[in-house]
């Protein structure tokens, strides 16, 4: 068996493309069924984001699992496969763990260290754990990527300043809003992980906010956090006032699953009052027409990947050390992975020939007990170090090719040989 990572990310995608293939969250127990009910797919993880829709699994047969995964993301983001397969990345075993890893450490990210990642990753992992569809192998390669991506941030200075998506959409907000910003009413269509973060970020914006109406579908969620948050400058509003908030906003930033635009033309009819709107939402969550609409400004993730990566010459060399860090820890998980699976199938070989020298001196016992007590003693020396010595070269090569294609081949070369 081995490990893959198949999907479309911001990289190799257009954002258009990525909007499209987008599976909402609540969807993804059903994609994790439908992987593992393939053959060659025996544990899966999912994740689906604004950047990032992605499947690592343990598979058999490489070109199986590969038309078993590209049959799955077409099935549940309405796509024809012909639409993606050329913008597909595709990882393999060792492959598998860079990417992870780099994932992980906020390498592969709009935002180089932004710490909303891991979030994802962790609920993504946790979800195929409760399914059951992720085994000891994921179970470990995702911890191992966790733990590698917290390392990085507590070790070089790459989540310095902007760190997230929801800082940075905040700073690009305000930004343009210039001298509007002082005193102006945002509103916040979301509760979760990310729209959080946008409320906080503009809690603690300078120049300050006067309000921030937190609009969401379940409106429950969005008192909650107005409850932690602790701050006057915090109202909640239900969805379906929408219109209202966004008739008395200045700006608006969607940060949430959304199955089609919240805000369109006809939500913005009449207005007369100029408004930005930030578009973080999977998919989109404010309709591109509204470009046309006089004094309306609109933003998405494309606008914000421009502006951050003018905004970080300054953290190369933490990305340059954030690099070598992923590079020792992929190296060190590799090299245990290595050692355990060498362990496994080198055990099983010395278990087999010591069951058959039991086998036959105990088949011959008769022969045996006819000897002297030395005689015999050391007719069994003899033997066992005979089959030590027939053992120790596949023992050897076992050991130094694991974690290898030549140590897969090797693996199943001797377990059938052998009949382990």
């Amino acid at each position: 068996m081995a490990l893959i990572a198949v999907g479309l990310d911001h990289e190799h995608a257009s954002l258009e493309l990525l909007e499209r293939a987008t599976v909402l969250e609540h969807e993804w127990v059903k994609v994790l069924r439908t992987l593992v009910s393939h053959r060659n797919i025996h544990e899966a993880v999912f994740v689906s984001t604004c950047l990032r829709t992605e499947v690592v699994a343990v598979i058999d047969r490489f070109h199986g699992a590969i038309e078993e995964i590209t049959t799955t993301l077409a099935e549940f983001t309405g796509l024809a496969p012909d639409e993606f397969q050329e913008h597909l990345s595709v990882h393999f075993d060792r492959g598998v763990a860079n990417h992870l890893f780099s994932v992980s450490a906020g390498l592969r990210s709009v935002v180089p260290g932004e710490f909303e990642v891991l979030g994802q990753l962790r609920r993504a992992v946790e979800l195929a754990s409760d399914e059951h569809v992720a085994g000891p192998t994921l179970s470990e390669l995702f911890q191992r990527a966790l733990a590698s991506g917290r390392r990085v941030r507590n070790e070089t200075s790459i989540a310095r300043g902007t760190t997230s998506f929801a800082h940075a959409a905040v700073e690009a907000t305000l930004e343009s809003l210039r001298g509007d910003a002082a005193g102006a009413t945002v509103l916040v269509v979301g509760a979760g992980q990310l729209a959080s973060g946008v409320v906080r970020s503009l809690l603690s914006s300078s120049p300050p906010v006067e309000r921030v109406v937190v609009c969401n579908r379940t409106t429950s969620r969005a008192e909650e956090l107005a409850r932690v948050l602790d701050d006057e400058r915090v109202v909640v509003a239900p969805l379906d006032r929408l219109g209202e908030e966004l008739a008395v906003s200045r700006a608006v930033v969607v940060a949430a699953e959304v199955p089609e635009p919240l805000i369109t033309t006809a939500t913005l009819a009449g207005r007369t009052r100029p408004l930005l709107a930030m578009d973080l939402a999977v998919p989109r969550g404010v309709a591109r027409e509204v470009d046309a609409m006089p004094g309306v400004q609109r933003f998405d993730i494309g606008a914000l990947h421009d502006r951050v990566n003018q905004a970080l010459d300054d953290r190369r060399d933490a990305v340059a050390a954030a690099q070598l860090l992923v590079a020792e820890d992929v190296e060190r998980y590799v090299e245990d992975q290595r050692a355990r699976g060498a362990a496994g199938i080198v055990s099983d070989l010395r278990a087999h020939f010591d069951a058959v020298v039991a086998s036959e001196l105990q088949r011959r016992s008769s022969d045996i007990e006819a000897l002297s007590e030395s005689e015999a003693e050391l007719l069994r020396s003899v033997v066992r170090s005979v089959v030590a010595k027939i053992a120790h070269r596949p023992t050897a090569a076992l050991k130094e090719s694991a974690g290898t294609d030549q140590g897969a081949r090797l693996s199943e070369a001797v377990r059938t040989l052998f009949d382990l």
